[in-house]
């Protein structure tokens, strides 16, 4: 079975978005990083960056949010929440997946920061490239693939969600309330937040 290593108000709600879009059964062990839990030796053996989430398959094991929603996806392949390997959306979707711990959680803590660096030398550019190029991206669509939802929309609903709604750090657009408006509206999304609301 399926087991989440997690924490309240953090990473860790886009992997139990997904979870519970997939619906599978799994476990839920509680790391919080309020007390850290996640410093501690026995966390340690399953990510050595004292991070979460971090989920557990067996023998498997698999850290970073992004990579989480990669693993689980690929698992259960049954539930459509990606572009089959060789489908001509799959760059995309992969590119789109990587998109929020690559690009948006940069530039939400260059925002907060107030870092001042050369888009040039930024991996992510910079804060209002990235977010003029999703406002652009979900112009066109309902969805970042198109009409289909897909786990990259977890990755990248849940970083707007945390800018946009919860930490307030970037103002919202019109494209952007009307997705996450569809993306809280899924009951799996709900669900997580009753979860992380604890």
């Amino acid at each position: 079975m399926l087991k989440l290593y997690w924490s309240p108000r953090s990473r860790s709600f886009s992997a139990l978005w997904l979870l519970e879009e997939v619906g599978e059964p799994y476990e839920r062990v509680l790391t919080d990083i309020s007390t850290g839990a996640q410093k501690k030796p026995e966390f340690l053996k399953i990510n050595p960056m004292g991070k979460v989430p971090a989920l557990t398959d067996g023998e498997a094991c698999v850290a970073e949010a992004a990579a989480v929603c990669a693993y689980v996806v690929e698992r259960y392949p049954d539930k459509n929440l990606a572009p089959p390997i060789g489908h001509p959306l799959r760059g995309r979707y992969l590119q789109w997946l990587f998109f929020s711990p690559g690009c948006i959680e940069p530039a939400i803590l260059q925002i907060y920061t107030k870092l001042e660096i050369p888009s040039s030398t930024a991996a992510w550019g910079d804060a209002t490239q990235v977010f003029d190029v999703l406002d652009q991206t979900l112009a066109k669509n309902p969805w970042i693939l198109g009409d289909e939802f897909s786990a990259a929309d977890i990755m990248i609903g849940s970083g707007l969600y945390f800018a946009i709604r919860a930490f307030k750090l970037v103002a919202s657009r019109p494209n952007f309330d009307r997705y996450l408006d569809a993306c809280a509206a899924r009951p799996a999304f709900q669900r997580a937040q009753v979860i992380a609301a604890g």
